[in-house]
């Protein structure tokens, strides 16, 4: 069978004008660390959107996730509170003060979580397959799924061509974190792509061999589960635990200490469970994929958390193979990893981009991006509103600059202005970016 021809287009969420750092994110030690700074929305946007335009300026396909409608006023009257939006967002504020935090949270803006992705090419039956995520292990974030869910069905307007799954079931069992643990290898092998899955814990996982400190988000019975939904092909997946000492560390979804891009692998050493012997099972599959492990002693585990080098996003540009690396993997260890890359020739150029608000948050620049592996026909059938040109950026950045706040305190998330200013912004949007109206206050 003649292997279909994919282009991969990045799509990255917009950040939402509630930007915050509530702190929810146990285990995300950015998250814990800025827990209730004062935080600077429309820096955090026009942060997200420079990094895109230089994605456009490396010759890439690039394209953009609306954000999710923040305040969720639809969860908010679903515990209770009844009125106008004004109404119940005061009553929420006054009664259950947490479950406002969980409404208003912006975190949907590290698109990698969103769901995980089986390109046509790899599919049993041909079909693009959309796995939504389900986002368990934190309340906040598993309020996305659906709502994701129905947005990226909007997005994709042929569902013979491109199938979106909504999330698996809300049962901790299946805690599902998305594509931030999940790798696909692309080599010059016809029919030859692969997947890797990570999981941090099993059912039968024994209780010692458990992070200690926070817990395990992602479940085999997860990753397993997605790519039978997604029809991955026969023996084109492999599924490795992640280390427990990986994610006390602070590595809270694999893509904090792994990274690749179709025939690249970049590891810690430390990343994987019995990781010689995956990486064996790997080169018999994949013998011209090229892998770089990272040694502790160059770069500890403490410091590519705090660096983020292994969230960078790798590339494959008419210039080269590409490193975009976030500011702060630009001094220190992290950088002397990255000069022995590019004198090995694993990449051949690295852009440093500041990312500081959503670095704050614990996201850098692959965080912020959903791979989708697409045909030209399945690119086709994206709406074409969200796929960007620089004119495109420009615009969405002059409707940041018009919209989102400068700074946000804690106090003011509960302003029902913020409320009107977001809601307002967000119909601008849906008029820029040509969707119509998908948001329910539009209705």
């Amino acid at each position: 069978m003649m292997k279909r021809t994919v282009q991969e287009i990045q799509l990255d969420g917009i950040v939402g004008p509630t930007h915050h750092f509530g702190g929810m994110s146990f285990g995300n030690v950015a998250s814990m660390q800025h827990a209730g700074w004062h935080s600077h929305p429309r820096q955090a946007a026009q942060q997200g959107l420079a990094k895109m335009r230089q994605v456009l300026a490396l010759g890439l396909g690039q394209a953009v996730l609306p954000p999710l409608p923040r305040p969720d006023m639809c969860f908010l009257r679903r515990v209770g509170f009844s009125g106008s939006d004004t109404e119940v967002l005061a009553k929420a504020t006054a009664r259950a003060p947490y479950l406002v935090s969980l409404a208003i949270s912006s975190a949907f803006m590290w698109t990698a979580n969103a769901a995980t992705v089986i390109p046509s090419s790899d599919s049993a039956d041909g079909r693009c397959h959309v796995m939504v995520a389900n986002l368990m292990a934190t309340p906040h974030r598993a309020l996305e799924g659906q709502e994701r869910a129905m947005m990226l069905r909007r997005l994709f307007r042929n569902a013979p061509l491109v199938v979106v799954h909504d999330p698996l079931p809300a049962n901790p069992a299946l805690s599902d974190e998305g594509a931030a643990n999940h790798c696909r290898f692309a080599t010059s092998h016809a029919n030859r792509d692969w997947h890797l899955f990570v999981y941090g814990r099993a059912h039968d996982t024994p209780k010692r061999d458990l992070p200690r400190t926070f817990p395990a988000r992602q479940s085999r019975e997860a990753s397993l589960a997605v790519a039978r939904l997604g029809q991955l092909r026969p023996g084109r997946g492999l599924f490795v635990r992640q280390q427990a000492r990986v994610i006390d560390a602070g590595a809270f979804h694999n893509d904090v200490v792994m990274v690749n891009d179709a025939d690249r692998l970049l590891l810690h050493e430390q990343c994987l469970v019995e990781q010689e012997t995956v990486l064996q099972q790997v080169r018999k599959h994949l013998p011209t994929l090229h892998i770089s492990q990272v040694r502790q002693r160059d770069l500890s585990l403490r410091q590519a958390v705090k660096s983020y080098l292994f969230n960078s996003q790798l590339l494959r540009s008419p210039q080269g193979n590409v490193l975009l690396a976030p500011m702060q993997s630009s001094s220190g260890p992290a950088v002397k990893v990255i000069q022995r890359l590019l004198d090995e020739g694993f990449v051949d150029r690295v852009v440093f981009q500041d990312l500081d608000q959503s670095m704050a948050g614990g996201g850098g620049p692959a965080c912020l991006r959903l791979r989708l592996p697409l045909t030209a026909q399945e690119l086709a059938t994206l709406t074409p509103g969200v796929i960007l040109d620089a004119a495109k950026v420009q615009r969405l950045e002059t409707w940041v600059e018009q919209h989102y706040r400068d700074e946000l305190t804690p106090r003011a998330l509960a302003d029902p202005a913020l409320l009107r200013e977001a809601q307002q912004a967000l119909d601008a949007l849906t008029q820029i970016l040509d969707l119509g109206a998908i948001y329910p206050f539009q209705q």
